[in-house]
């Protein structure tokens, strides 16, 4: 019998089947799958469109969110700063957390950083293929609903956990994550320079002095030179101050003093300069070189 109670459809009787004819302008119409059981669809061109789609959608808002607020940077790495507090990214602080506990740490190491996202990624993986049931229905299905569950309470819970200590390490040990600090320090240099525009202006550009000085040759194997920069130009943006003009507001002995004791986020770099093949004498040639960078 027909699919449909229209009277203009025409049914040719084949022995004791009953066929409709369609003509060549109904065979290009997709099939209607509404009167179907589930009103499905066809999953090729139809279902893979529309979830191509929202694909397409949710990858642009994403696009837009990373351009709307780029990550921050820090400081360049130290690693010689013991107060540093790594953190992962948030999708696997719990991952972090749970790596923290004597049974998945130490000795057990390997059963935390292998064996459980193991089982766990592993599982995932396998569902498909061990959960075969027709039913979909959440409650009727308790193994799978539990299990579920279970992994989402854990999860939830180990990254509210990492993140609670997180906060706690930082407000005993008084540290400004350094995000927040880089951003700080940005606001306070777009303020000092909205506010000394008229000044820059008129101010005679900075250049370097002596550029043939022993002291010169000594600052390029130095280790200034990796974040002050060949032209002594340093990196405001990431708190690195230029070294133009240095001279202006320190004498050689303040300088030799940052460099054996440190400054600010700058750590003390005698020791790493030494190991790195400089002498006492590079070290006051350098410090003395330094100080003739003057404006005036």
């Amino acid at each position: 019998m027909a699919h449909g109670h229209k009277s203009d459809e025409k049914i040719v009787y084949v022995g004791d089947s009953r066929v409709i004819k369609k003509t060549e302008e109904q065979r290009l119409i997709p099939r209607d799958y509404s009167a179907y059981p589930g009103k499905s669809e066809a999953f090729i061109p139809n279902f893979l469109l529309k979830e191509w789609m929202v694909g397409v959608v949710v990858l642009v808002g994403m696009l837009v969110l990373v351009m709307s607020d780029p990550a921050p940077l820090g400081y360049p790495a130290d690693p010689k700063n013991t107060a540093f507090i790594p953190m992962p990214d948030w999708y696997f602080l719990f991952m972090y957390q749970l790596l923290k506990y004597p049974y998945t740490s130490g000795s057990y190491v390997v059963l935390g950083a292998v064996v459980v996202p193991g089982l766990l990624f592993g599982g995932l993986l396998l569902a498909p293929f061990l959960d075969t049931g027709k039913e979909r229905r959440f409650y009727r299905r308790p193994i799978a609903s539990s299990l579920m569950i279970l992994s989402l309470v854990a999860c939830t819970y180990l990254t509210y956990t990492s993140w609670s200590h997180y906060q706690v390490e930082l407000k005993e040990k008084n540290i400004i994550p350094e995000h927040i600090k880089r951003e700080e320090e940005l606001q306070a240099n777009k303020g000092k320079a909205a506010s000394g525009a008229a000044k820059t202006t008129t101010k005679k550009a900075a250049a370097i002095v002596a550029a043939d000085d022993p002291g010169a040759k000594v600052f390029a194997k130095a280790t200034c030179l990796a974040c002050h920069g060949a032209q002594l130009k340093g990196m405001p943006a990431s708190g690195v101050p230029a070294l133009l003009g240095v001279g202006d507001t320190h004498t050689k002995d303040d300088i030799l003093g940052i460099i054996k004791n440190g400054k600010g986020n700058m750590p003390a770099m005698y020791k790493p300069n030494i190991d790195k093949g400089l002498t006492d004498a590079d070290i006051d040639q350098l410090a003395d070189w330094l100080s003739k960078q003057k404006t005036q």
